[in-house]
């Protein structure tokens, strides 16, 4: 992870003990599980390449690639641009893009860097345009709203490569990448479901474009699973960056009797509304977004999501230099990852899932479930704490008390039936599992959400 961020104080978790914990962490390190991220680089670099495959119409799955690949220093220099679609200093979406391109930067003499903020849909091919006559070989576009002129740029640049992210539109030299946030907050629903005194939770949103939508929807299922009678009350807000937006969204939420609250918006907004009215002596909760927000909000921040955009561009660059990576070969190229791949992070502050304010209240609520860990122990009637941290090792990462393990493994999913959608319909069946198509396309609300109509 990035270098330089200090590590908190480490939590004991309740039904496992540290040195199971620990155990686990031992286990991994032997199988040569964890590396150090910003290692220096070496001339024989393992190149994955993760792919997603399938005829048109067809259900996509995922394959991945390995070769060995020797990185000559005296390679060409690459030259690596950015569009954002708001300012880096946002505290949020472009603020981490940034942030990570910034390390990726430091880390190879042979990458040079720029980038453009506050670039409007409208105008990013003329942005495109620009840097291409300024001799920039690598574009990547960071919105989802760049996805159209991004694909038209790259048809009339056949010789440079581009890269867009949360897009689905790709070409022979146009990949797509994310860093998919629903694992995320769906371990956040489930300690919003454990925290509410009211069993109303609110949700300021962007867009409510299909990845909003799987995001709520992952947040709400965490939320019914510790609080079957819960509602989620959604307000779209119609802007990635609006602080004034946020801000009234979150305070009529507040005004109907919603005391904690999640978002989707490039603010600490939300966070520092919910300060307020904690100072003024009003239990108002909060869960960060993609940055670490708990400064904004040190009594009401319980958790939230963290992105790691660096190990995504570190892969995708060193790929480019190494070879692997062509203007001709991009064509199936689509970086989904998640958890298990250390690309996000659960916490309001790195290197600290949850606020140690909120660790004895969630150890405090059970849950009526049993839980079964890859390694074949079963947990039953979890505290909310021990849950959350359960299903961290079953989707592929473990927080050993001081640092984080990633295995390339997942044996739960928070989008698994029964789900039912808010109308009634059943769109999960038992057992089932939402496969990547149909969460990359989802427009409807599960059954304890509260919001706008989507029409799907």
């Amino acid at each position: 992870m990035p270098a330089g961020l200090s590590h908190n104080t480490p939590h004991e978790v309740v039904s496992m003990t540290s040195t199971q914990w620990a155990a686990i962490a031992v286990i991994l390190l032997i199988l040569g599980l964890i590396a150090g991220y910003f290692a220096a680089p070496s001339r024989v670099t393992t190149v994955t390449q993760t792919v997603t495959v399938g005829a048109t119409g067809a259900p996509a799955k995922t394959v991945t690639v390995t070769e060995t690949k020797t990185i000559s220093p005296e390679g060409r220099k690459i030259k690596a641009a950015w569009i954002y679609v708001g300012p880096i200093g946002d505290i949020g979406w472009t603020y981490a893009h940034h942030q990570a391109k910034e390390m990726v930067d430091k880390k190879y003499d042979w990458l040079e860097t720029t980038h453009v903020e506050s670039v409007a849909p409208a105008d990013a091919a003329g942005v495109i345009e620009q840097l291409i006559s300024q001799g920039y070989d690598v574009i990547f576009t960071t919105s989802f709203d760049f996805m159209d002129p991004t694909l038209e740029e790259a048809q009339k640049h056949p010789d440079k490569i581009f890269w867009h992210c949360s897009g689905y539109k790709r070409a022979p030299n146009m990949g797509t990448y994310f860093a998919d946030f629903y694992q995320v907050y769906y371990l956040n629903g489930l300690m919003a479901g454990a925290l509410t005194k009211t069993k109303k939770i609110g949700y300021v949103a962007a867009h409510l474009i299909p990845e909003v939508v799987r995001h709520i929807n992952a947040f709400s299922l965490g939320v019914k699973e510790v609080c079957g009678d819960c509602k989620v009350y959604v307000r779209e807000i119609g802007a990635w960056y609006d602080p004034t937006k946020a801000r009234q969204a979150a305070e009529s939420l507040i005004s109907e009797g919603v005391d904690v609250l999640a978002f989707t918006e490039d603010s600490p907004t939300v966070v520092q509304v919910a300060e307020e009215h904690f100072q003024r002596g009003e239990r108002v909760l909060a869960f960060g977004h993609y940055s670490p927000m708990e400064k904004f909000g040190k009594d009401v921040c319980v958790s939230g999501q963290l992105v790691h955009w660096e190990v995504i561009y570190d892969d995708i660059l060193s790929k480019i230099y190494a070879g692997s990576y062509t203007p001709k070969n991009l064509q199936d190229v689509d970086y989904w990852w998640k958890l298990k791949e250390g690309a996000v992070e659960l916490g309001c502050a790195y290197n600290q899932p949850i606020n140690p304010k909120f660790v004895g209240e969630l150890k405090s609520v059970k849950v009526n479930e049993k839980v079964q860990l890859p390694n074949g122990t079963v947990i039953e009637n979890p505290d909310v704490y021990t849950l959350v941290m359960a299903r961290l090792v079953q989707m592929g990462a473990v927080w050993t008390g001081k640092k984080w393990v990633f295995v390339n493994d997942e044996t739960f999913d928070p989008f698994t039936g029964p789900i039912y959608d808010n109308e009634g319909k059943l769109r999960v069946l038992p057992g089932q599992r939402i496969g990547h198509d149909e969460l990359w396309s989802m427009q409807w609300w599960v059954d304890n959400v509260v919001g706008p109509s989507l029409g799907g």
